[in-house]
């Protein structure tokens, strides 16, 4: 467990930050978890959370291994993308209110150019989700926002 709050290892603000701690993490792996709780974004009526939010679920941990080994090295966290999934598969069609879930990621490949696979379990009460993510952080964000917006405004 880390003692870091998740608005220091995630890029995201607010309501954005989905997961609720960081319970583990080394060289390869991290495991987070979540009590599902009422009243945010993406909850439906009854409280409970679309199984499709696991993806983003998946990803959040994906992204708090990044910022809880940036802040190991003592560098700053940055942003980083996801740039899609394969095989999601869940079992449930939402997350029940009151579910306590833990996300697993572990990191099967990454690059020098900031390119990587994770494989991702998401489980609870009764409740089995995996993808496989792919992910990218570009090594200079800044740079590559900047560069990403000037190449949309001139075509």
């Amino acid at each position: 467990m880390t003692d870091w709050p998740l608005a220091e290892l995630l890029p995201h603000a607010g309501d954005m930050i989905l997961i609720d701690q960081v319970l583990a993490f080394d060289e390869e792996q991290i495991e987070t978890r979540l009590t599902v709780q009422g009243g945010g974004l993406f909850n439906r009526e009854d409280g409970s959370l679309p199984a499709w939010v696991g993806v983003e679920l998946m990803a959040q941990s994906v992204a708090a291994f990044a910022g809880c080994h940036a802040r190991v090295q003592g560098n700053e966290v940055v942003l980083g993308f996801l740039l899609g999934t394969r095989k999601f598969e869940c079992n449930v069609e939402h997350f029940p209110l009151g579910a306590e879930l833990r996300i697993h990621a572990q990191r099967s490949l990454e690059d020098d150019n900031g390119m990587g696979v994770f494989e991702c379990h998401l489980t609870g009460p009764g409740i089995h989700a995996s993808a496989r993510l792919n992910v990218f952080r570009p090594p200079q964000p800044e740079q590559y926002l900047t560069q990403t917006t000037e190449e949309t405004r001139h075509d």
